[in-house]
């Protein structure tokens, strides 16, 4: 029957109902049609109830790579109005026991090669996928049979925690379904009932969608509720890498890939470098990033090889969900341009007055509407991230920006990661991408370091392709050529590899450390 509600699992099982033999998810030579998917889900769901425990409202952690289980575990969660966590799986013990102990977490799936860790931070109950997941769900029930649900369900994604510890973006489904789901139709009008989403699914062309982060990554998990809401086929790679994504899009005919940022684009385009004619690629013709912006030379790499890629830079955050696109000409080269929803405001960070377009003013951006309830247990960073404004609940995303004459919004970074170096304010993007445009740049991270002259001293952490040593002197003459000469690093610390999130973003912690280290040794200019 049609969904009479804006509820996650209330619009998956509708759309199960017409479209039960379509394939749903593919990952290596497992396929899964809508109805399979559902019924498995649904065991999984009543063996998670009447084995393990678990009720509504109560957490339970995916700690998995990308597969079946992870996606099964997320809908099992969504029908026994349980709450999927998302866990890093490259957490070490100490930072597992903290998001074990601050997600409240009441039960895991995990995978076998993480089992060790995850006893080791005192895991609640697991279960441990290749050893007893198939078992489990042989034994378990394929019915329906769940209580009634809710929009007030919860969905909680854990950030990933760059510039501090993980936090918990609590969710009403019904705010996330609008904010970070497009309204069941990103591409247009959202929906204005329920029902709707099944019925469009019927008349829609399945495409074959490839959210390639890990699914512990936000916008993989939304990239997989959106196509589900859409009733396309979600292809999955366990690990990523620029080969095997090609390898997958050849195979299964992908329309349509997710990244985040350069540091899962650039190895599509080193991959097409070096092998330029080996994958038949014609079914690709949207990549879209999320979570981090695409470099005008990651962009241009890629072109070289797919021209007639439509390439999509999407503005959001795990607070705020799908905020904007980016302007055809949009990157951190050229600068950030985004045509942002009718919930974004960009307003004065001390009085919140919006700023007037075409002013120059710098503001904070701020969304409204379908907003997070908090994030979980941490009521500081929620007073101080969720306020009322005018008696309308806003959220402050923290990117600085200024909106033009034609309503255009001119984002220039994340406040909290701008570096300020004599008395001017630097965002890390722009110089990133002047660096990374260099021919023997493989990726770079900008932070800025303490300096008793200049306040705080711009810093690069470069990881070089593999035989360049670019020197200080190179990079800071090709720096001049793309951005004002404060902005050009006056420290380079070389690095043999890059540290960042699985998804890609960039660890500002850690780069400072390592940009200090090089300073306190000398390595600056």
């Amino acid at each position: 029957m049609p969904a009479s509600q804006y509820n996650l699992a209330d619009l998956f099982e509708a759309n199960v109902d017409v479209i039960g033999d379509r394939e749903a998810v593919v990952v290596g030579d497992t396929r899964l049609t809508y109805k399979q998917l559902d019924e498995r889900s649904n065991r999984l769901a009543h063996h998670l109830v009447e084995h393990m425990g678990v009720k509504p409202g109560d957490h339970v952690g995916m700690h998995m790579v990308n597969g079946i289980e992870f996606v099964e575990g997320i809908l099992a969660c969504l029908k026994i109005r349980a709450v999927p966590i998302n866990v890093n799986y490259r957490y070490v013990e100490e930072e597992l026991r903290y998001i074990y102990d601050n997600a409240d977490l009441v039960a895991i799936l995990v995978n076998e090669e993480f089992v060790d860790r995850a006893k080791g931070a005192g895991a609640p109950p697991m279960m441990v996928v290749e050893q007893e997941y198939e078992t489990a769900l042989a034994a378990s029930r394929p019915d329906r049979d769940f209580p009634e649900r809710s929009i007030d369900d919860r969905y909680i994604i854990y950030t990933g925690g760059t510039t501090g510890m993980p936090k918990g973006v609590v969710w009403r489904q019904e705010d996330l379904f609008f904010a970070g789901l497009g309204g069941g139709n990103p591409q247009g009008e959202p929906v204005t009932a329920p029902e709707q989403v099944a019925a469009n699914v019927v008349e829609r062309n399945q495409m074959v969608m490839f959210p390639s982060p890990p699914l512990m990554h936000g916008a993989a998990q939304l990239g997989i509720l959106i196509a589900f809401n859409w009733g396309e086929k979600v292809v999955l790679i366990p690990r990523y890498s620029g080969e095997g994504a090609l390898d997958l899009i050849e195979k299964e005919k992908v329309n349509s890939i997710n990244v985040v940022g350069d540091a899962m684009a650039r190895p599509l385009a080193e991959a097409l470098n070096e092998n330029p004619t080996r994958w038949d690629l014609s079914s690709l013709f949207v990549l879209s990033s999320a979570g981090a912006i695409l470099s005008e030379a990651v962009k241009a790499q890629l072109r070289q090889h797919l021209p007639d890629l439509f390439i999509v830079d999407g503005f959001g955050s795990t607070e705020t969900g799908h905020s904007g696109m980016g302007a055809a000409d949009a990157s951190p080269d050229k600068g950030l341009r985004f045509a942002m929803s009718d919930r974004i405001r960009v307003v004065d960070p001390d009085t919140f007055e919006p700023v007037e377009p075409g002013s120059g003013k710098v503001g904070v951006i701020v969304q409204r509407k379908h907003i997070p309830l908090e994030y979980y247990k941490d009521p500081e960073k929620t007073a101080a991230t969720f306020k009322e404004i005018g008696g309308e609940r806003y959220v402050i995303a923290g990117d600085m920006a200024t909106i033009e004459a034609d309503g255009t919004v001119l984002v220039f970074g994340r406040g909290s990661v701008s570096i300020n170096s004599g008395g001017e304010k630097i965002f890390p993007e722009e110089v990133e991408a002047a660096l990374k445009s260099h021919p023997d740049v493989f990726d770079a991270v900008v932070v800025g370091v303490p300096d008793t002259k200049w306040g705080e001293k711009v810093s690069a952490v470069i990881q070089p392709r593999e035989g360049k040593a670019p020197t200080l002197e190179e990079l800071d003459k090709h720096c001049r050529t793309r951005v004002a000469a404060y902005k050009v690093p006056r420290l380079v610390a070389i690095v043999d590899q890059m540290v960042r999130s699985p998804a890609g973003k960039a660890d500002y912690q850690w780069a400072r450390s390592v940009a200090a280290q090089s300073s306190q040794q000398g390595a600056s200019s």
